[in-house]
């Protein structure tokens, strides 16, 4: 049984769809990629699994169970959790209080433990704890936004877009953290624009389109087709793929 199961899903906002029959599936520790341009449905398929955005038609099964447009809090507790594009933190807030948010239904003792866990793999976070968020930079940012992700613990771990605004060695951090993580046993379904951020975080991907999914396959194969490359990736060049 896969861990999570996306059948025909639709979504619509006032009438119009943002995505028209969506499949896929994301089995137990597996890392897999959707790709797909600006406006492809990519961000909004991620905040429908997370119950952010109407399901209008199908089915979103988390082991067997039918979850489609479930409370989010009710989501994280069977254990997804998203890590949103543009890392949506508290710029205002310390590193430790935005981390903090991410154990919001944990019992106090637990919250600590998993605490000492992010920082463990962060040991940047640990010594900065007490600055604000908003002192830095874009790729730091985007790990404090993982380690809340983190913090509840998840088995599916939603990353959209993690590598955009980024320069190389911050999007080579991230990588490194995900691919430590995806190593560790957990699933991760990754949203991104960035072909060789996929083919080195997945095995398998799906490309979506206005909506649809266009093709689905091993990302390593799919991105090699010209005319799948050049209609719905950007093109991708001999230099990605070496």
């Amino acid at each position: 049984m896969a861990l999570l199961e996306v059948t025909d899903l639709a979504v619509s906002f006032g009438g119009a769809f943002a995505l028209h029959g969506v499949s896929l599936q994301v089995e137990q520790g597996e890392s897999v990629s959707v790709l797909g341009a600006n406006g492809a449905g990519k961000s909004t398929l991620l905040r429908a699994l997370m119950g952010r955005a109407p399901c209008v038609r199908g089915a979103v099964r988390w082991e067997g169970k039918d979850v489609a447009n479930a409370p989010t809090d009710a989501l994280v507790a069977h254990g997804l959790a998203l890590c949103p594009e543009g890392r949506q933190l508290f710029p205002a807030m310390s590193v430790e209080d935005n981390l903090l948010l991410g154990a919001y239904l944990a019992p106090g003792r637990e919250v600590r433990r998993r605490l000492d866990d992010v920082y463990g793999r962060f040991p940047l976070l640990r010594q900065r704890r007490r600055d604000l968020a908003g002192g830095f930079s874009g790729g730091e940012q985007q790990l404090i936004a993982i380690g809340r992700a983190l913090m509840s613990q998840p088995r599916l771990l939603l990353m959209d877009e993690p590598s955009s605004g980024l320069s190389p060695i911050a999007i080579g951090q991230v990588r490194d953290l995900l691919l430590q993580v995806r190593d560790a046993g957990m699933a991760i379904l990754l949203v991104e624009q960035n072909v060789r951020l996929a083919i080195e975080m997945s095995q398998r991907c799906y490309v979506l389109n206005r909506g649809l999914i266009e093709a689905a396959g091993e990302t390593a194969e799919l991105v090699k087709d010209p005319v799948l490359a050049d209609a719905y990736l950007g093109g991708v060049s001999e230099a990605i793929l070496s």
